[in-house]
């Protein structure tokens, strides 16, 4: 029994993640047996995994070209005729004005009007609706002279409005001497202000609170200068004498009082 024992302990191969036997056995190099295996617990040393993924992916990432790379590369796909049509056309044009020493210069974009509003302020549309249509069709200085001398109390905020329009329209590049109200209209304000107001007897009623604001489109017209010429000549085309307008054109169908 006893050898039987000795002889199964020598056939038994002990278990290297005993931690009896990683105690007691010395480290063993990278190229020596432990208990017939290679020793797997040998020192590896690891890189970088950044350093790795650069490794492994750098070889199929493409390298960004530079930007003479590419201006090559479009002016020979536009000599071969394979590059699209936007991009034929624009380096073509470009070439023309360095060549010829011009500078491609956009063309200003020119204003015929100039539409400006107050912001919503309390009062009543139909209060507003008459400065509105005191000062539509009337020349700016006009229009500015009769909301100075106006007794309305919305006159001075319309007044500072047709101010700031007037210089605004002149910086569009609008004539300032010629720049009529041609348009004046009024709208309400999105909301309005509801309360309660009480009544005798218990009852009570609902007071509303009304915004409105003014909106005007400044154009160039005529000035007053103009204005009174055309007057002038509309009254003076009135004025002709009975020879000048006497029309040889028999009367017909003559009523009794013809008749004598």
């Amino acid at each position: 029994m006893q050898s039987v024992a000795c002889s199964l302990r020598r056939v038994v191969p002990v278990a290297t993640s005993s931690r009896l036997v990683l105690q007691r056995s010395p480290l063993p190099s990278s190229r020596t047996l432990l208990n017939g295996q290679w020793n797997s617990r040998r020192h590896v040393s690891f890189k970088n995994p950044i350093e790795w993924v650069r490794e492994a992916v750098g070889s199929n990432v493409r390298e960004k070209s530079s930007e003479q790379e590419i201006a090559a590369a479009r002016k020979a796909q536009i000599e071969k005729g394979e590059a699209s049509v936007f991009e034929s056309i624009a380096p073509i044009a470009a070439d023309k004005a360095k060549v010829s020493g011009a500078k491609i210069v956009k063309a200003k974009k020119m204003h015929t009007e100039h539409k400006y509003s107050t912001s919503h302020f309390k009062i009543s549309h139909r209060k507003l609706n008459l400065l509105s249509r005191q000062i539509a069709g009337k020349p700016i200085d006009s229009a500015i002279l009769q909301m100075t001398f106006s007794e309305k109390r919305a006159s001075k905020r319309i007044k500072s409005m047709l101010v700031v329009a007037k210089k605004h329209a002149k910086k569009k590049g609008l004539e300032e001497k010629k720049l009529i109200v041609a348009e004046s209209w009024v709208t309400k304000g999105p909301k309005q202000i509801k309360r309660l107001e009480p009544r005798g007897r218990g009852h009570f009623g609902v007071r509303i609170h009304p915004d409105s604001k003014m909106c005007v489109v400044l154009k160039e017209g005529k000035t007053r200068a103009e204005l009174a010429q055309q007057e002038r000549a509309r009254k003076l085309r009135r004025i002709a004498a009975a020879g000048y307008v006497r029309e040889d054109i028999p009367l017909r169908n003559p009523g009794p009082a013809w008749a004598w």
